[in-house]
């Protein structure tokens, strides 16, 4: 059984590799991109409108100026004049008569394809790349249509018909580290493979008129994203070492993410950051598969919420500093579901150094936590 703790770079190519050696995966790199409107400060002013106690209403702005979050990205754009490529978020959002279902997936089928094109093209995929690109993944939770998503990527990189397409859908904020997961075993089956992972979300099609403070506050958190990232044999970036997935016992009612006739129907209960936090406490051996926290210096944890973030620091007995990444990323851009820890592993890579060894971990439906050790090449 493979020691995760044990770190191997390979330096031949893929082809070249001894009979019998297990080929390693990894994240050569990764590229992300937001919509161009930062819609944080004119949902906080929406909300406080639509919340109608006046009991209710200081609660929610105290919780918005604790919330960790200062800027958050959306394809809607706010109070402004709706034109041929832009979405009036006050007209899309209008009390009384919020959009439905089908509504939202017209939103969602005209702008995904622009913001995965704007994702890829910061990829800069060399002539040799996208030529040797063998698989595309992608995931979503948050829209769907069909032929989707992983046709418009295949039409915008001029990729050959018979590449692999793979859509996961519907998973929640852990989505991201399935898809790892599943280019990894791609790669370690096939070590010629190139694959292509692209995470895109766009939450804020499914803000939902409410009087439930708890609901206002999980749509408080959550913001449009998108991120590509190009997984090989070559031993450049982040090797992905193993993964694990835990899941917590009795909460399977925590989280839920349902379609409905308005929009697609979100429970995220406040009990969720004690649960992880719970869990993290007896697990957290188990989630580093032997290692120390101590040999950990690379923490790519998804920002799911401020308290969330406190939750995992806690139940792993963390340094202060540990999370500074996942907490920049969620200032900076807010919970993109399945997009978000991919943000925090690019703004990790940036500035790694060879050998330093991390662990990403999302959240997620079940309540489940998917986790993957790596290291730094």
């Amino acid at each position: 059984m493979d020691d995760p703790c044990v770190i191997r770079c390979p330096m031949v190519h893929p082809s070249r590799y001894p009979e019998g050696y297990v080929t390693q995966a990894y994240i050569n790199r990764i590229a992300s991109a937001v919509p161009e409107d930062d819609v944080h400060g004119a949902f906080v002013a929406f909300a406080d409108q639509m919340l109608e106690d006046p009991r209710v209403q200081p609660v929610f702005r105290r919780m918005a100026a604790r919330s960790g979050i200062r800027r958050r990205f959306s394809v809607l754009t706010p109070n402004a004049a709706s034109t041929e490529f832009t979405v009036n978020a006050h007209e899309f959002y209008t009390r009384g008569s919020f959009p439905d279902t089908a509504k939202r997936m017209q939103i969602f089928e005209r702008f995904a394809p622009r913001l995965a094109q704007r994702t890829l093209d910061k990829l800069m995929l060399t002539e040799e790349e996208r030529l040797g690109v063998t698989h595309v993944l992608v995931t979503s939770c948050t829209g769907l249509y069909a032929p989707g998503l992983d046709f418009d990527i295949l039409d915008h990189l001029g990729l050959d018909t018979s590449v692999e397409r793979t859509m996961i859908g519907f998973m929640g904020c852990y989505a991201a580290i399935n898809g790892l997961k599943q280019a990894r075993h791609i790669v370690r089956s096939e070590p010629a493979a190139k694959v292509l992972l692209v995470n895109l979300e766009l939450c804020t099609l499914h803000l939902q008129e409410t009087q439930d403070l708890e609901q206002v506050l999980s749509f408080l958190v959550f913001g449009d994203g998108c991120a590509a990232s190009l997984i090989s044999a070559e031993p450049t970036g982040f090797a992905m070492d193993s993964f694990r997935s835990i899941l917590i016992p009795e909460t399977r009612e925590l989280i839920t993410w349902r379609i409905r006739g308005v929009g697609f129907d979100m429970l995220l209960s406040g009990k969720v950051p004690g649960e992880i936090g719970k869990a993290l406490a007896v697990s957290g051996g188990k989630v580093l598969g032997g290692c120390g926290k101590e040999e950990i210096s690379l923490w790519g944890v998804h920002p799911g919420g401020k308290s969330v973030l406190d939750a995992v620091e806690r139940g792993l007995g963390l340094a202060e500093d540990a999370l500074a990444a996942s907490r920049q990323t969620l200032e900076s851009f807010g919970n993109m579901s399945s997009a978000t820890v991919m943000f925090v592993l690019e703004r990790l890579m940036q500035g790694a150094r060879p050998g330093e060894k991390g662990c990403a971990m999302s959240f997620g439906p079940g309540l489940t936590a998917e986790t993957m050790l790596f290291h730094a090449v």
